[in-house]
């Protein structure tokens, strides 16, 4: 017979199991950003070109009901259009995005009448590549429904350092498993590990004199996973260089 502390942590496990499972939920569609997703690039999460970034043309900007201030930047979504509330879907087709941009309310238009992102609506504004691979371009706006999903990515993450002396503005870019970055350290050559604070979006500050010493980083993500990256940027690194690491997710 099991022990009560075994039951416990089998219930516990299975709880967890249960809780992670993601469930589709509704929400709306709309396309930006031109048919080569050019006006897509940069947004409110700082990653800049997308391409550099490792995120591509599959994006979107969020609604405020979403987007979470900036915390839910590189979370990753699978997309599909109900087809059983519209004739503009592209029948048992679905896309996984990566959450770069914000898209912002506006009240002087009702949120059923082009104030799409307006709260509470949960609302993304697609990249129109992203857009079309699910739904026909004339239907301009969609139901869908979405759920979060494990990233996956190619190759290492991505720290983009800018700032100047005394205040490093790091932005972190291309991470899988969760895509969320919950938590960052910094640590010189010549320091110890340091706490940075979220400036805005996936961007991360640090106001130590780091100059001169070659820089690592700790990243850990919104569920719990912690990776090292040594070394990443070399002693001469620059304000304005992107560094990639072997590490990922």
């Amino acid at each position: 017979m099991e022990s009560p502390s075994l039951l416990l942590l089998i219930t516990l496990l299975a709880f967890a199991f249960k809780a992670s499972v993601a469930q589709w939920t509704p929400a709306f569609a709309t396309f930006y950003g031109g048919s080569d997703a050019s006006d897509t690039m940069g947004g409110a999460c700082g990653y800049g070109n997308l391409y550099n970034a490792g995120y591509g043309v599959n994006s979107a900007a969020l609604s405020t009901a979403l987007f979470n201030n900036g915390a839910s930047c590189g979370m990753c979504f699978t997309i599909t259009c109900d087809a059983s509330k519209t004739q503009s879907c592209k029948q048992g087709t679905s896309i996984t995005i990566t959450a770069t941009n914000f898209c912002p309310p506006n009240y002087a238009l009702a949120s059923d009448n082009g104030g799409w992102c307006n709260p509470p609506r949960k609302h993304f504004d697609m990249s129109q590549p992203a857009w079309e691979t699910i739904a026909i371009y004339q239907a301009g706006i969609v139901p869908v429904n979405y759920k979060r999903v494990p990233c996956q990515r190619s190759g290492g993450m991505r720290f983009t350092i800018n700032g100047n002396d005394y205040f490093e503005l790091v932005t972190v870019a291309n991470v899988g498993g969760s895509g969320v970055v919950s938590q960052m350290w910094i640590k010189g050559s010549k320091t110890d590990w340091m706490v940075m604070s979220r400036n805005w979006g996936a961007s991360w500050q640090s106001n130590a004199y780091l100059n001169g010493q070659s820089l690592s980083f700790r990243v850990q993500t919104d569920d719990g996973r912690v990776v090292t990256a040594d070394n990443v940027a070399p002693y001469n690194w620059w304000f304005g260089g992107t560094y990639t690491s072997w590490q990922q997710f």
